[in-house]
C-alpha cells in the first residue's frame, strides 16, 4: 500500500512544473496546535506518507517509552493509509497502538485517549476542507488537542529530524501480529455512545419523537454513530440522503463538505421538500460540526448558524436544569472570542458565568480540563463556537456532532411538542436580549507570495484602525500579547461603539485571514446594512 503511493509521488513529481514545485517544497508543512493540514501530494509542503512519518517520528521522540497512542481516521483520501503509516512508525519505536477498526468522528478519539488512558491520540482528518485536502490532528493525554507549548516541543523534535534517515518503519501487519498495535474494542464505542446519550436535560419531560429528520452525514464518519445515538434514542423517523450515505473522500455531490455552506446542504435541503421533514442535520466527514434547517411558516426551509443554534441551545439547557434542579452551584459556560456576544448575555441571566477563549475549541477542552483539576469538572455546561461546534458534556475535550446532533433533536423535539418553531424561540430570544447579527468572510492567499502577503495585511491591522465604515473603535484586543491569561495568538478584536465589533485573524489551518462582524441593531434590516458597509469597507484591505 505504501508502494502504491510512493509511485503516485514519483508520477507527480514529474509532472510538475516550477511554479508547482516551488509551492510543493518552498517550506516544510506546517506542524502546530491543529497538527498537519495541507493539500495530498508530492513535497514537504505536502501530506504524503513521507510528512506523516516524519510528524509521527517526532511525537514518538517527544513522548519517549512506555507510551500508548490512539489512532482514527475519517473518510478523506489516503486516510487509511496514511493511519497505518504512522501507526507502524509508533509500533517501530516500541510504542503501543491503539487503532479504531474503521472510520470513526474525530471526538470518538478524545473520548478513547482518556477511556484507554494512552498517552496521546492522532486522528487522520482535514475537517470540513475540499477533498485535495488531508491533516493529521494531535490530542494529548488529556484528550484535547495540543498546546502551544506542547506542539512547539514536538516541532522541535521534528525539525531535528532527516525525512529520510531518522524515521524508524514498521509494517502495520507486523504490528498486528506481534500485538503492538490493536484494534479497539467495541466496550470503548459503546461507551462513548452512552456518554452522549447521558447529555440529555429533559429529565423525564415527555416530547414526541416522531418528528420527521432527514440526515446527512456528507459522505463522511457520522452515519453509524449519529444514527445510532438518535434512534437508541427513541427518533426513528430518520431519512438519509442516499447520495450522501457512504464515505467517499471525493465528496462527489458537495465539494466543499462543511455544513456552514449551503452547497453542501442543497441536496438535504431536497430531501426535505419531497419529504417535508421538520429538520435537517448535516455533519462535517469527520462528525466534529452539526448545521441544521428548519421548516419555515410558509413550508420552507431556513438554515441557522453555528451562533444562532448555540443561542438555543445555551438557553434550553440553562432552563431545563433549572426547571429540573440540575443546574450546578456555580455553573460554566464557555465560548471563543469570535462567538456571538449575546450568549453572554443568556449565561448571566441564568446566573452562568461566562469563559471566553481564542478560536479553537482546544480552548474550550483546556478550560473543562482545568475545572477538573478544581473537582468542579460537572460545572461545565455547555461550550460552543461560531463555526458549527457544540458540546455539552465533559466526556470529550473537543467538539462533538454526535452529541450536537442529539441535543439539537431534543431540543427540537421539546418545543414542537409545545407548539413552538426554533424560528419562534429564536425570535424570542432576539426579543429579550436584543437582535444581533454575526457574519464570516474569508479571503483566500496561495503560495509563498500568499503567505508573506497576509502577513503584510496583519502587520496593517496591529498598527490600528480608528474606524470601521463610521463606527468608531472604542477598543482593540491583541491577543498576539496573551491577553487575559490566554495564550498568545494573531487575533485581533476591533471593539466599536453601538456594541458592535471586527475580529481579524489568519487561519490555522488554511491560507486565509477571516473577519467576524457582529452588528447590534434594532432590527434585521438595520443590522444587514451597518454588516454590509463594515463589509465593503474591509474588502479595501484585502
Amino acid at each position: 500500500l505504501q508502494n502504491v503511493t510512493e509511485n503516485d509521488l514519483l508520477e507527480e513529481l514529474r509532472g510538475m512544473d516550477e511554479t508547482a514545485a516551488e509551492d510543493a517544497f518552498y517550506r516544510d508543512l506546517a506542524f502546530g496546535t491543529g497538527g498537519l493540514r495541507g493539500t495530498i501530494g508530492a513535497g514537504t509542503n505536502r501530506m504524503n506518507v513521507y510528512t506523516v512519518s516524519k510528524a509521527t517520528q517526532g511525537i514518538s521522540n517527544h513522548l519517549g517509552a512506555n507510551a500508548s497512542v490512539v489512532i482514527g481516521y475519517d473518510s478523506r483520501i489516503k486516510s487509511d493509509v496514511f493511519a497505518k503509516v504512522a501507526a507502524g512508525v509508533f509500533a517501530a519505536n516500541g510504542i503501543k497502538v491503539h487503532i479504531w477498526p474503521e472510520l470513526l468522528p474525530v471526538p470518538t478519539v478524545s473520548y478513547a485517549v482518556r477511556a484507554l488512558d494512552a498517552s496521546a491520540g492522532i486522528m487522520i482528518t482535514a475537517s470540513h476542507n475540499p477533498s485535495k485536502y488531508n491533516g493529521y490532528k494531535v490530542y494529548g493525554a488529556d484528550g484535547c488537542q495540543i498546546t502551544t507549548e506542547t506542539a512547539a516541543e514536538i516541532l522541535s523534535e521534528i525539525e531535528k529530524l532527516d525525512i529520510f534517515a531518522d524515521v524508524k518503519h514498521s509494517s502495520f501487519e507486523d504490528g498486528i501480529k506481534s500485538g503492538i498495535i490493536g484494534y479497539i474494542s467495541d466496550t470503548v464505542l459503546n461507551g462513548f455512545i452512552g456518554e452522549v446519550k447521558k447529555q440529555s436535560v429533559l429529565f423525564g419531560d415527555e416530547i414526541n419523537r416522531d418528528v420527521a429528520i432527514v440526515y446527512t452525514p456528507l459522505n463522511g464518519t457520522g452515519l453509524k454513530p449519529v444514527t445510532r445515538v438518535l434512534e437508541e434514542s427513541g427518533f426513528t423517523n430518520i431519512t438519509v440522503v442516499e447520495e450522501q450515505r457512504l464515505p467517499d473522500g471525493n465528496f462527489p455531490t458537495c465539494p466543499y463538505p462543511n455544513p456552514e455552506i449551503r452547497e453542501a446542504m442543497e441536496l438535504g435541503l431536497q430531501y426535505c421538500e419531497k419529504t417535508g421533514a421538520d429538520l435537517l442535520l448535516a455533519t462535517d466527514p469527520d462528525a466534529d460540526r452539526c448545521g441544521i434547517a428548519v421548516k419555515t411558516a410558509d413550508g420552507g426551509y431556513k438554515l441557522l448558524s453555528g451562533n444562532e443554534v448555540g443561542l438555543l441551545l445555551l438557553d434550553f439547557i440553562c432552563s431545563q436544569r433549572i426547571k429540573h434542579d440540575k443546574m450546578p452551584e456555580k455553573p460554566v459556560f464557555v465560548k471563543t472570542v469570535v462567538t456571538m456576544d449575546l450568549a453572554d448575555k443568556i449565561a448571566e441571566h441564568y446566573g452562568v458565568e461566562t469563559v471566553n477563549v481564542l478560536t479553537g475549541f482546544k480552548f474550550i477542552g483546556e478550560v473543562i480540563g482545568r475545572l477538573e483539576a478544581q473537582g468542579r469538572e460537572s460545572d461545565f455546561i455547555c461550550g460552543f463556537e461560531e463555526s458549527y461546534g457544540y458540546l455539552t458534556g465533559s466526556y470529550v475535550r473537543d467538539k462533538d456532532a454526535v452529541d450536537a446532533a442529539f441535543m439539537i433533536c431534543e431540543m427540537f423535539a421539546y418545543y414542537k411538542t409545545r407548539g413552538i418553531s426554533l424560528l419562534e424561540k429564536l425570535d424570542e430570544l432576539f426579543g429579550t436580549y436584543g437582535f444581533c447579527l454575526n457574519t464570516l468572510h474569508f479571503y483566500e492567499f496561495g503560495g509563498s507570495a500568499g503567505m508573506t502577503r497576509m502577513s503584510e495585511i496583519m502587520a496593517e491591522f496591529h498598527k490600528g484602525v480608528d474606524s470601521f465604515a463610521g463606527q468608531k473603535v472604542v477598543r482593540a484586543l491583541d491577543y498576539s500579547k496573551g491577553l487575559d491569561g490566554l495564550p498568545k495568538s494573531d487575533v485581533l478584536k476591533f471593539m466599536l461603539e453601538d456594541n458592535c465589533s471586527v475580529v481579524v485573524r489568519p487561519s490555522g489551518t488554511e491560507p486565509k485571514l477571516k473577519t467576524y462582524i457582529s452588528v447590534s441593531a434594532s432590527s434585521r434590516e438595520e443590522a444587514m446594512r451597518i454588516e454590509e458597509k463594515i463589509t465593503e469597507e474591509l474588502s479595501g484591505f484585502f
